[in-house]
Order: structure tokens, then sequence, then C-alpha cells
């Protein structure tokens, strides 16, 4: 809702209407009418703002609403003591507004369901849902969410408290999470606040964290060898389903009766012993499982133990059928030679590396995870199949264990692999240790990571780049408006300063420098994805045929410009002056990493990508593309800096030499455009850019798309017309500049600041409307549904809708008609009487 101020700052309330018909979209009308009733509503009005506001303000928990209920009452009693209506009206206003900036959504129904009041978070929140059906409908599909939400509803009606997580459909489609909670508000007549918070992103991580752990749970469940510990007294805390399949006992029955593991042994070998000064047995045992049958084997523990040496817990190992005698001229490679089920088909990599690091062996699982023989790593240093980033890390850890400064040690690694693969593994080490309990070598067990570590950073960096993708389009829309005004109001200007005015040069100059202001706007847009776009369908080839002269000029004479294109090259379909942008900044940014000269090398070719790729972290899915390689021979981009160049405003030059728009704008265009852009460079050995754009797929159906049309020349062109126009725009300066436009043009302009205000107009004003102007991006209610309630009861009426965003950003759910169009920020006159002029005589 959108109020004016009074003399004392505080947002005033609406002048008092009369209450519209109770309809779903007017529910916001109703509450601010109802708010300017006599003194008895309008102190119901703000003991219903207090306890939302004091809820939201305190932050407290979704289940604290009836403490910010009573505490609301409370203050209001001491409001009306004080000053009744006056400083009552004024503290309601004052939390009201604190309510309308909360991130949380904030609800106020009656007890049968009806709304009251909803703040701005809300309406975002539930995609401006005007009733509790139609919250409702927005949840994902299943009997399970919709008997939640009728219980929440429930709960309402009967004055109860009640909460719960719920799957919401997203504007785009997408399912997001939202945590509802209400509880009952006192009153005559009873009411119910409902809360609501954004809830998607710990959903997601929860996921991947369920995932991993399950995983892990499965590894040690199903692991070829029983496992198992014990508590200081001997019972059993935790045994895996191998062992307690050996046993033929649940494992959760043997931890409830409080079992020992001695239960189960029947006799011990000659080779149980203790392992330096910690009291954990190890050798050979014979285990009695619940039906009497035994089996031998061999038993392997290691203790934890407090500070004081008291014993926590054991980790124990039992590996059955294995007679492991070492004697004096066994080796450790022989010993596990004995073992070659447990070593061999681990589910994990396993190698033993010597004292000077080289792999003595390694099992099946390990070759397996990097695509390789065994004669690729016998006798040769494990460094070698590391990555050089990695490796001295790697070094201390083991030196570490080695040393016995630490018992075992955790690294994350980068390992090459066939087929040009790049693993992420956690590395496990531990010491190996002979008879006389000397380090004889290392065991280190690998796990791949590389999915869960892709789907991490994808998620890390997606939100990192929507959310100043969100800014970037947030300045980008401000900015607009204020060029809207800039411009129009100098074409105002000029139509009464002519050429032979001494102002006139000034006032071309403000224009032409305003213009010129665009271009950043379009530079935001085309990071955050909102630029609108003209893609007709070209051959790659020639485009940059056309534009290499254009490129020689920019590079020099002292840098050598090659040009190559691969016959019969696919065609693809993009904006033609944004590819040719997306071109010139990659050039030019090569051309300032090359100050003494060099190379810069365009090269295009076809790409058959048969599975999706991974690539930082982007997935690029498979299909066919075109490849545009760009790289150059300059100096490279630090390791430090790569991970950040298509940021906006992130630059590695020199202060003052750029604005750290370039390659986001390149980023934000192939994106948009349905490409990817990847790239590869390090400290002095240049860098290269890969850009992949779909291939039109059936070649043989293309035919050339026509060039996009200039825009008209409306200056010869007649622009007065006739009509009654409703102008909706929330910008003052915008709204001031387009009514005097429209009415100099003839138009007889209405004006409204906001959607609700516009329904005000339209009920008051008894006017046959013959087109409405409307922003889309407002506080409160947004055009989209301003004009869905409209077309309820004007459904023939012409719209043009106006957004600083490109249009099928903004193009919501409203289906496409003749009588809806667009028009993009920043216009001027001759443009916005054009438009409504073409629309109205269309």
């Amino acid at each position: 809702m959108t109020a004016g101020d009074d003399h004392s700052g505080v947002p005033a309330a609406p002048a008092a209407s009369t209450p519209p018909p109770d309809t779903a979209g007017s529910f916001a009308v109703r509450c601010k009418d109802w708010a300017e009733r006599p003194f008895v509503w309008g102190t119901a009005a703000a003991g219903f703002a207090i306890a939302a506001g004091l809820g939201l303000l305190a932050d407290m928990p979704l289940t604290a609403g009836p403490l910010a209920a009573a505490a609301g009452l409370g203050v209001l009693g001491l409001a009306w003591s004080v000053d009744r209506r006056r400083g009552l009206d004024r503290v309601a206003r004052l939390l009201m507004a604190a309510a309308e900036t909360s991130l949380d959504a904030c609800l106020i129904t009656t007890a049968d369901g009806r709304f009251v009041y909803a703040n701005a978070a809300f309406l975002r929140l539930f995609a401006t849902a005007a009733s509790l059906d139609a919250m409702g409908s927005l949840l994902d599909d299943g009997e399970r969410w919709a008997e939640a939400f009728r219980r929440l509803r429930a709960a309402a009606e009967a004055g109860v408290s009640g909460a719960a997580d719920l799957p919401v459909k997203g504007v785009d489609g997408a399912i997001e999470w939202r945590q509802v909670s209400v509880w009952p508000l006192a009153g005559q007549p009873p009411h119910a606040i409902w809360r609501a918070s954004d809830i998607t992103a710990r959903r997601e991580m929860d996921s991947v964290r369920q995932r991993e752990e399950e995983a892990l749970a499965d590894f040690l469940d199903n692991l070829p060898a029983g496992f198992f510990s014990v508590d200081a007294e001997g019972r059993i805390l935790h045994a895996n389903a191998t062992l307690a399949a050996w046993l033929g006992l649940p494992a959760a029955r043997m931890r409830a009766e409080g079992m020992a593991f001695a239960d189960f042994v029947v006799a011990s070998g000659a080779n149980w012993r203790s392992e330096g000064d910690e009291p954990a047995m190890n050798g050979e045992v014979t285990l009695e499982a619940a039906d009497g049958t035994t089996f031998p084997a061999l038993l392997l523990q290691s203790m934890r133990a407090a500070d004081d040496g008291a014993m926590l817990y054991s980790r124990s190992l039992v590996l059955r059928d294995v007679a492991w005698k070492i004697g004096e001229g066994d080796s450790v490679a022989l010993a596990l030679s004995r073992l070659h089920w447990l070593f061999d088909e681990a589910p994990v990599g396993i190698v033993l590396l010597d004292l000077h690091g080289n792999v003595t062996d390694c099992n099946r699982a390990f070759l397996k995870l990097l695509g390789i023989h065994r004669e690729a790593v016998a006798g040769r240093p494990l460094a070698e199949r590391m990555s050089k980033e990695d490796r001295s890390d790697l070094s201390v850890q083991l030196s570490k264990v080695v040393m016995g400064t630490s018992r075992a040690a955790h690294v994350e690694v980068r390992m090459p692999a066939a087929g040009g693969r790049e693993l992420t593994v956690s590395l496990y080490a531990s010491r190996m240790e002979d008879n006389l309990g000397e380090v004889s070598g290392l065991v280190l067990h690998f796990i791949d990571t590389t999915e869960q570590k892709t789907l991490e950073v994808q998620f890390t960096q997606a939100q990192k780049i929507h959310a100043v993708g969100q800014l970037a389009g947030g300045i980008a829309h401000d900015f607009n408006n204020m060029l809207t005004a800039i411009i129009g109001f100098s074409d105002l200007l000029l139509a009464r300063h002519g050429p032979e005015d001494p102002s006139f040069a000034d006032l071309m100059q403000v224009k032409h420098n305003a213009n010129r202001a665009t271009n950043l706007v379009r530079q935001l847009l085309a990071f955050s994805r909102k630029q609108t776009l003209k893609p007709v369908d070209i051959d790659i080839g020639h485009a940059l045929a056309d534009l290499s002269h254009m490129l020689r000029r920019l590079m020099g004479e002292t840098i050598e410009l090659s040009i190559e294109s691969a016959p019969d090259l696919g065609m693809v379909r993009v904006d033609p002056v944004q590819f040719d942008q997306v071109i010139i900044n990659l050039a030019v940014n090569s051309r300032d990493a090359m100050p003494r000269g060099g190379t810069l090398s365009i090269h295009t070719s076809s790409v058959q990508v048969d599975e999706p790729i991974n690539r930082g972290h982007e997935l690029m899915p498979s299909g066919s593309y075109v490849l545009i390689k760009v790289s150059d021979t300059g100096a490279g981009i630090p390791k430090e800096s790569i991970g950040h160049i298509f940021e906006p405003f992130f630059s590695t030059k020199e202060k003052g030499s750029g604005t750290g728009l370039g390659l986001s704008t390149v980023y934000g265009i192939v994106r948009q455009t349905g490409g990817f852009i990847f790239v590869d460079s390090a400290p002095g050995e240049g860098t290269v850019f890969d850009i992949y754009l779909p291939e039109i797929v059936d070649a043989a159906a293309w035919r050339p798309a026509p060039a996009a049309a200039a825009e008209r020349d409306t200056s010869e062109v007649d622009l007065t017309g006739g009509g009654t126009v409703l102008l909706v725009e929330d910008e003052e300066a915008v709204r001031m500049f387009g009514a005097r436009a429209l009415r100099n043009k003839g138009y007889k302009v209405l004006e409204a600041d906001s959607g609700e205000g516009a329904l005000d107009v339209i009920n008051s004003s008894g006017e046959s409307i013959d087109l409405i102007i409307s922003d889309v991006v407002m506080p409160g209610m947004d055009g989209h549904t301003f004009v869905r309630l409209v077309r309820q009861e004007l459904p023939e009426v012409k719209v043009i809708l106006v957004s600083g965003y490109a249009e099928e950003t903004v193009a919501g759910d409203i289906q496409r008609d003749p009588t809806l169009h667009f028009l993009p920020k920043p216009y001027s006159l001759q443009q916005l009487a054009g438009k409504a002029k073409d629309v109205l005589t269309k």
C-alpha cells in the first residue's frame, strides 16, 4: 500500500472512501478504508498492526505470535491512555510501515479467512495471491501439502496456532519453499495472523547434506568387513549391517539389550596383542553367531580416550575367514595379498605409499577412478597424479602423518583423469607400521566428491550471480526512470526552444548525454539478462568477416589479428548488434592485455557435445553448438581473479582504465542468448575464451530472418490524437513528463501513482478509458496484477506496459492479445506519443 506524508514525516493514512465490492483482488483497498473509519475501527487496526509489527521488529520465531499479539494489545492500551486517537494512529502507521519493510511475509485475516492486511513481502512470496484459496492453488501438486494447508486454515478458524513448511510454485514455475505459521489474535470479531518466510535455500542445502549422510551410512553399513564400536564397559554402541548378518542378530537389538562383543568371542589366537600404550587388542578370534555356528575372524581395534586417559569408545574392524600371521619374513605387501578381496574389491580407491611417496600398490577402484592402468602408477610418485596447485599442501599433510604429529590427515585435492576430466577427491591418509612399530609407509583412501563439489559451487555461484544480477537490474531500473524523465523534459523544452534559440545547443547536449547514459544501463541489464534483444539467424563466419575491418582498427599496428572460420559452419540465432558487442569487448580486453603487441586469434568451428559438460559452476547440456574461440598471447589472468572476471565492476586494470562492465556484459549477452562462455588462463600464458552458441538444428529449413526494422523517424509524423488515457507510474517525474507530453498531443490524461490508486481513479472518474499506460514494477500492486483486475471489468481496453527491463522478462502470465503492447524505458516524447497513437489507431 502507498500513502502520503504528513508534516511529522510519518506516513499518513489514505483518505476514507466507500469500501469496494468484496472481491479477491480488493482486500488491500478494504484494509485502507477500514483503517480510516471512526476511532473504534482505527483502534482495532492499530492493535493488529502493533501485534504484527512487534513480532517483526523483535525478530521473534514464528511460534511467538501470541506473545507479540499480547504485547501489541498492551501497547495499545498505553497509547489510548496517553493520547487516544492521534498518538495511537501515529504508532499504528509507524508499525504498519515497519511491517511493509520486513523481509518476512505478514498477513492478517478474519477467522473465516477473509484478507484484512498483507505486507509487500507477502505479495512477493505468494505471487500477489488475494485469498487463502489462491494461496492454496500455488502449492505444489500433492495431497500431503494440500492437507497441511487445510490444517493451518482449520487452526486459524478454531483460534489455535499452527505451522508448516510448504512448497509453492514461483512465477517462473520453479518450486520454492515457504515456512508458514498462523496464530489467533483476540478481538471482536476474532482474527488470525499469518507469517511466512523463504526457506528454499535452506531446504536445498539440507537435501545435499542428507544425500551425503546417506552415502556415508551406506558405505559403512555395506563395507565388505564388519565394523563396530563399544563403550568403556564393552557394550556395543554401533554395528554395521555386515557384522550383524554374520552374528545373526539385528544391530538395533544388540544396542538395545546392551550386548557386549566379548559375548560372541569363544576363542582368541596367539597373536592377540596390544598396540603401544593404547589398550587396543588386535588378533585372531573365533566368533559364535546366534544360531550356534562359529567362524574365524581377524579383529583390528583402536580406542578413543578422554583427556584423563579413560576410554570413551572403540573403533573396531572384523575381517572374516582370514588367517593373518605376520612373521619375521612377512612383508606388508604379502599380508595385504591375503586380504585381496578386502583391498581389491573395496568401493573406494586405496593406494599404498612408501616413505618416498612412491606408489607400491593400488586397488581396482583407484585405477577405475582415474581411468588408467596399474603400470602408469606403480613405482611412480603419487604427486604426478595431483594438480600442481595441491601438491605442496598434500606433501605437508603427509609429512605430519609420517612424523607422528598427526595420526591421520584429510585433504581435498584435484586429480586429472582420463578424457581431460579433473576430479575433486577427498583423500584420507594414515600410517602403516611394521612389527616393531616403525612407520613403513602410508595408506591413502580416495573418495570421488567431484559431483558433490560441483553442486556446491553451482549453488553458491548461482546465488551470488543471482544476487549481483538483482542488484544490477535494480540499479538499471531506477536509472532508466531518471533517464526517461531527463530525455522527456529535454524533448518538452526543445519543443519550445527552436534551433535559433541560444539554449537549443545546451538542451541538445543534455539529451545527447542522456542517450549516451543509456548504454551504461544496457550493460547492467545485459549482465542481469533483462536486456531487450532482437535475435535473427546469422552466419557467424560472415558476421566476423564484416566485423574484421573494425577489429583491425581497434587492435592497432602492434597486434596481429587472425580470423579463421570453419567451412559449413552452422547458423545461430543471436542479436547482431549484441554479438558485435561481445566480440568487440573481448578484443578490447585482449588488446589491453598485450601493451607490447601480440596475436589475437578468433577461430570458429561446429561442435557436437554428446554428454553434458561441467566447466566451473556451469553445466552445458548436450547438443550442437558453434564454438567461437577468442585467444590472445597477453599477460593472462591470475588464479585468484579468474573466478571474478564476469562480475560487474570487477577489473584487474589500473584505476580509471575501465568500468569493469565489459566481461560482465559479454557474460549476460551470451547467457541470455542461450549460450555458454568459459575462460582458461594463467599468468604469462595468455587467455582463451570459449563461446558456445546453440546451433540451429534444422539447417535445411533455414531462411534468412528479416533485418530488425530501424526505428521510425517521427520528427515529421503527426503524433496528435484524442481519447482518454490512464497513466499509471509511481515515479513522479516520469509521470509528470508523460502526462504533459500526452496532453500536448491532444489526449485527456488521468493520473495514478500506484495500481491501487488507478483502481480508485477508474471507479470514481466515470470516464470511458480508451488506453491504459502502466509501469510494470511498482510498490504494492504491480502492473501485472493491475491489468488482470482491470481486464475483469474492461476486457477490451487497450494496454501499454512500460518497463526498464526486457519485454520477455516482464510478460508474466498475461496472455498476449492484440490489445496488449510494450514500451521499453527510457523513451522520448516522440516514442511515447507515437506508441500511443499506433495502439489507439491500430
